[in-house]
């Protein structure tokens, strides 16, 4: 049965982001940990979680300037399945995101450190005060960054989490920057764009795509649809250049298509140029441009990377509006299925020899 939308706490959970980030970026010690980041010795620094988590690490990896030498987006669910591949030498910063820090992925790192780098540096970011990534020890220099309960989501999708673990990261690793006014600035945004973002009709199946930073915005807009729709929706995502080698296949009649634009040349041409095409060639699919200028306006006075939460927020709005005219439990889709959880568990992690 379909239910007010504020009947969901996933709905409260999007809706509450500005005023977590205005608040957030007030309190938020960057100094002090940018002072501790700059201390550490180390080869590089890597960005470690699974699903969500590790979309973020790879939001970062494409598009803070000097991340391609020295930084890497190192998935949780490649590290533990393959440890010695990757701690083979290196000294790494190892940074983990985690909603919940109990993950089996997030454990089977922490173990995989402390077997192959036990003095690897950590930094933790994470949104539970009570999981393993914010109580675990670390034999070398570690950190963790609890975020606000708020992001603690109680829905199965991570929205405020995800937006406000990149935007902790960036406020590290990007070059310095007056974070409680951007913060402040990000919020006023979102607090105008959220309404704009709703009413979209349901779609048969979806297609998210975008360039650099925003290619992996794109990735978890339809990682959001697909979840939230427990898979009754297909969603894909690609790069703006990718997308024509071969996965434009996906698209039929009821596609839904969003293409997340960049303020920066050559990149918004490019971003353009797929946008008419499809326009021309799938003319009963909805093409919807989403960027500065675009049929969603989003201005990025700071670069697509940091508004990578405000394009993401289309689909944490739209997924939650197409599951409940679905008639599913909005806050836990897979409820009676068994298949998917909101942590995920049930993985056997292997002892890694040291």
């Amino acid at each position: 049965m379909i239910k007010p939308l504020e009947h969901w706490a996933t709905w409260a959970e999007i809706h509450r982001q500005p005023a977590i980030w205005s608040d957030w970026g007030k309190v938020l010690d960057v100094d002090g940990l940018r002072g501790w980041l700059a201390s550490l010795d180390h080869d590089e620094v890597w960005f470690c979680g699974a699903g969500t988590s590790a979309y973020i690490g790879d939001i970062i990896a494409a598009g803070v300037p000097g991340m391609r030498t020295g930084m890497r987006a190192v998935p949780s669910t490649d590290l533990v399945a393959t440890p010695k591949a990757f701690l083979n030498g290196v000294k790494p910063l190892v940074v983990s995101f985690g909603r919940s820090g109990n993950s089996t992925e997030s454990i089977g790192t922490l173990d995989a450190l402390d077997a192959l780098a036990p003095a690897a540096p950590r930094l933790h970011i994470t949104c539970n005060k009570d999981g393993a990534l914010a109580t675990r020890g670390s034999q070398g220099p570690q950190k963790v960054i609890v975020l606000p309960e708020a992001t603690h989501d109680a829905g199965f999708a991570m929205t405020s989490s995800f937006s406000t673990m990149l935007l902790t990261a960036l406020a590290l690793f990007d070059a310095p920057c007056e974070v409680p006014t951007r913060m402040a600035r990000l919020a006023d945004q979102m607090g105008t764009l959220l309404p704009q973002l709703r009413g979209a009709p349901r779609p048969e199946r979806a297609v998210y795509v975008g360039s650099g930073p925003l290619a992996f915005a794109a990735r978890e807009a339809a990682l959001k649809v697909m979840e939230l729709s427990a898979g009754q929706i297909p969603a894909l995502w690609d790069s703006t250049l990718g997308f024509r080698h071969g996965p434009k296949s996906f698209v039929t009649d009821g596609t839904a298509i969003t293409v997340f634009t960049s303020p920066d040349a050559p990149t918004r041409d490019y971003d353009a140029d797929l946008v008419a095409e499809l326009r021309m060639q799938f003319p009963r699919a909805r093409v919807t441009a989403v960027g500065p200028g675009g049929d969603i306006d989003i201005p990025m006075p700071f670069g697509p990377t940091w508004a990578a939460p405000l394009c993401v927020a289309l689909a944490q709005v739209t997924g939650v509006e197409w599951a409940n005219e679905l008639g599913l439990n909005v806050d836990d889709p897979f409820s009676g299925q068994g298949t998917l959880s909101r942590v995920v568990s049930g993985v056997k992690l292997y002892p890694v020899a040291s």
